[in-house]
């Protein structure tokens, strides 16, 4: 069956009663529109309603892509930013809502801002910018957004997120630990969208690519040496260097 099609009954599926995921016009055009084959590893079952996993994080389910662009209602012109913007297709479709030149995404793996780059523009939104960053810090060089998206889990929003929020902004997050509630945030107000359950956020030296380079047998010996010289008194007297 042809992409288009699928894509059909997939969001076709998403508005029906039995999910009422979909409600907006918009957002059934968008997600109509952006193929999902670039940004999924099994292209026969792209448009199932299921997440897939891919270089270690989350491939979004349709219906639980489309919860967060309901809570987020996009507006055209609106500038967003997609923290944790993974493998790239919420960007694409939020691309869709907006213009690619006003989505920014930022990911602290490199790999899957690599990834996030190739699937967007193979599916055809090489405009949508992103970049490798600490989630947490934003993208301040491209603040103040009107829609901010933060696509993993926090006890608490971010400061420097709602620091990056245009006036009358709204930051869409997953609130909690163990248990999540999706929430809108604009300025003192919160709106809730029902429980959810994402992975945490990471912070920098958790992601899954982080390269750590094993020291040497005389580096290690050099760093204990170090360690040594600056010790003041008698734990000097234990350290054997010939043992070392």
């Amino acid at each position: 069956m042809e992409p288009a099609v699928l894509r059909e009954d997939m969001v076709d599926s998403l508005e029906h009663d039995a999910k009422a995921v979909v409600r907006s016009e918009r957002v059934s055009v968008a997600m109509r529109t952006v193929p999902r084959e670039p940004f999924v590893d099994d292209d026969a079952a792209a448009y199932a309603d299921r997440s897939f996993e891919r270089l270690g994080t989350r491939v979004l389910s349709p219906s639980a892509a489309g919860r967060l662009f309901e809570a987020l209602d996009v507006r055209p012109d609106d500038t967003v930013l997609v923290v944790g913007v993974g493998v790239g297709y919420t960007a694409a479709v939020l691309a869709e809502l907006t213009d690619e030149a006003s989505v920014h995404g930022i990911d602290i793996a490199r790999r899957l801002v690599y990834d996030a780059r190739s699937n967007l523009s193979a599916a055809g939104y090489p405009g949508v910018l992103v970049d490798c960053r600490d989630g947490a810090r934003g993208l301040a060089e491209y603040a103040p957004y009107d829609r901010i998206l933060l696509e993993a889990a926090a006890v608490e929003p971010p400061e420097a997120l709602r620091e990056q929020l245009a006036p009358g902004g709204r930051l869409v997050m997953p609130l909690g630990g163990a248990t999540q509630t999706l929430v809108a945030i604009e300025g003192d107000d919160r709106t809730e969208y029902g429980t959810v359950a994402f992975h945490p956020m990471l912070v920098d030296g958790e992601q899954a690519d982080t390269i750590e380079r094993n020291r040497t047998r005389r580096e290690d010996r050099e760093y204990a040496r170090r360690d040594a010289e600056r010790r003041k008194g008698w734990e000097q007297s234990w350290i054997d260097w010939d043992q070392i």
